[in-house]
């Protein structure tokens, strides 16, 4: 998001906030910040053409969605080559076996810090049960930090060493804060509501799509019935905060069950952040009853008080367990699968630090080393034999050795069981990301992981997800089954550290050989790098070419079909 003029290093935030609420550049898509919702059910075959009106290369991911057999679908550097500006690319993937709350965003270089995101929901085929009853309305809400600068002048921040610092709001779909405070939000601002009618049950779908900050999220008066984590039934518990890291999705019940005197605030604040100026960064929104007899005043619900508790996040985290007796996108219960008896054949223990300057450049680690995105996807050069592309050496252990940027992936076992451990020693919270997977969460904790620590895991009803918490001095531990061939990328969701060099790729090659599990080169494959001469002039076919070409491979399974036209636009 660009703000029309330049804003003085010193200005107040609620001169900022005025000056973004007046002009802003946003990625908008079909015209819509944030983007529609993509609204399908299990095992439907999806068709999203994608059609990129911005002045810069693009690349569209799906947070969640496993892609099965599929990683050419992805959407990141490592398997696709972005779209031209002014050209489209058609996605076409399954939902297989999946249900749940996940979103779309551009992957590439902090396009997300300028929108471009959107809502996906996978919704249960009508033979499998849902564990609650039917709820009155669906609410999805995006939460996160934002910054006036565009996501340009933030890269060039980053490129020239310099970090972040404080966001200008917390963005509530896309929207400024209510008014919850004269001295700090200006009047005038456009702010979320959302209309509910007494006595009803509304599930709420809970993104957190920002740059760097956790945020604790929170509705005045009401508590939270959680039930679904990236795809997982949960154990079903009322939370009156739950703090939604970077990249992380819940969903709430939420029953109306208060006497609307006025209406409520819904809270996004910020987390484990020690500047005070972030104190003034609050993103707020209004929850209101058809009833409701006047506006919310007063202070806004407290944050946890956790300054002499470290443990309260975590504690808090640990809590949320996996709804072991009910179904999920197959008809047998989802805690089924008994990932504690299985042993385990590979471990990673994957370790980042503080920046370190790399060749003059101020780079992020994992295991020491600073992925550097080669201009051939990774996955294309596997395809064409192209060798000297990437290597495959990434350290499975963290060492001292001296750091180093390269392009390298780890290598992994097709049918394996893995074991990821997250070691986090840097002093703010780390979230990562693994495409392709979701991933048992079976341990976290501060200090220094050590194998005797696996006595402490979690092996019945751990939280099965895509994107998980690492605490600052602390670790994380997960589990994952090595049953999707392909390459995926492992990312910290943290943008400025992904950008800076916090990712690496898995590769999870199928011994049988290519084409034989995994799904064949789509006949749309884009060429870069290396293999830019193979890239032949786009030519935009009749949309009921292109239909009937997809419906005739679709073996009579549903085909739901989605334009997204990606394009800078200013929202006022």
């Amino acid at each position: 998001m660009a703000a029309a003029a330049a804003m003085a290093a010193a200005v107040s935030l609620a001169a900022v906030l005025a000056s973004a609420a007046a002009q802003a550049e946003v990625i908008a898509i079909n015209n819509q910040f944030p983007g529609p919702l993509l609204n399908v059910t299990t095992n439907q075959n999806v068709r999203v053409n994608v059609q990129n009106n911005l002045d810069e290369p693009l690349l569209i991911t799906w947070d969640g969605i496993q892609m099965r057999m599929n990683s050419w679908q992805d959407g990141v550097s490592g398997t696709n080559c972005p779209i031209p500006p002014g050209w489209n690319w058609t996605y076409q993937f399954q939902l297989k076996d999946q249900i749940g709350s996940f979103f779309y965003f551009p992957s590439l270089g902090l396009q997300r810090a300028a929108g471009g995101y959107g809502p996906i929901t996978v919704n249960n085929r009508a033979t499998v049960p849902v564990p609650f009853g039917q709820p009155d309305g669906d609410i999805t809400l995006f939460i996160g930090d934002w910054y006036t600068k565009s996501h340009i002048e933030l890269r060039n921040m980053l490129d020239d060493g310099r970090d972040l610092e404080v966001p200008d709001a917390i963005l509530i779909n896309g929207r400024a804060p209510y008014r919850y405070d004269t001295t700090l939000v200006p009047d005038g601002l456009q702010y979320e509501i959302v209309g509910v009618e007494p006595g009803k049950t509304y599930r709420f779908r809970v993104h957190n799509v920002g740059i760097s900050a956790s945020l604790n999220f929170r509705i005045q008066n009401h508590n939270m019935l959680l039930v679904e984590a990236e795809g997982t039934y949960t154990n079903q518990q009322n939370y009156t905060n739950l703090d939604i890291h970077v990249g992380q999705s819940y969903s709430f019940l939420v029953t109306m069950d208060q006497n609307a005197s006025t209406d409520y605030y819904i809270v996004a604040s910020p987390r484990f952040i020690s500047n005070p100026q972030w104190s003034q960064v609050t993103g707020v929104a209004i929850l209101q009853y058809s009833n409701s007899k006047g506006k919310a005043s007063g202070p806004l619900p407290d944050a946890p008080n956790d300054y002499y508790d470290k443990y309260y996040s975590i504690n808090q985290a640990r809590s949320i367990r996996m709804n072991t007796s009910a179904g999920a996108a197959r008809p047998n219960p989802q805690g089924s699968f008994h990932y504690g008896s299985i042993n385990i054949t590979q471990t990673f223990v994957l370790k980042n630090e503080a920046p370190l300057r790399i060749n003059g450049k101020r780079r992020r680690t994992i295991n020491r080393i600073s992925y550097s995105p080669p201009e051939t996807p990774l996955r294309l050069a596997d395809l064409h034999n192209l060798t000297g592309v990437y290597t495959t050496d990434f350290p499975a252990m963290p060492s001292n050795v001296p750091a180093k940027i390269a392009s390298s992936a780890l290598n992994a076992s097709y049918k394996g069981f893995l074991e990821i451990v997250f070691q986090n020693n840097d002093t703010d919270v780390q979230a990562y990301h693994l495409d392709g997977y979701s991933f048992f969460v079976v341990g976290m904790d501060y200090g220094e992981w050590t194998p005797d620590r696996r006595n402490e895991y979690n092996r019945w009803d751990a939280i099965s997800r895509c994107t998980t918490q690492v605490f600052p001095g602390g670790w994380t531990a997960v589990l994952v089954s090595l049953d999707n061939v392909g390459i995926w990328n492992l990312h910290a969701e943290k943008l400025d550290n992904w950008y800076r060099g916090q990712e690496v790729y898995v590769k999870v090659p199928d011994p049988l050989g290519y084409n034989i599990t995994e799904m064949v080169t789509p006949d749309n494959v884009l060429y870069c790098g290396l293999l830019k001469d193979r890239q032949k002039p786009q030519v935009h076919e009749s949309d009921s070419k292109s239909s009937a070409q997809a419906e005739a491979g679709c073996s009579n399974m549903f085909l739901a079909t989605v334009m997204l036209v990606a394009a800078a636009v200013i929202f006022s």
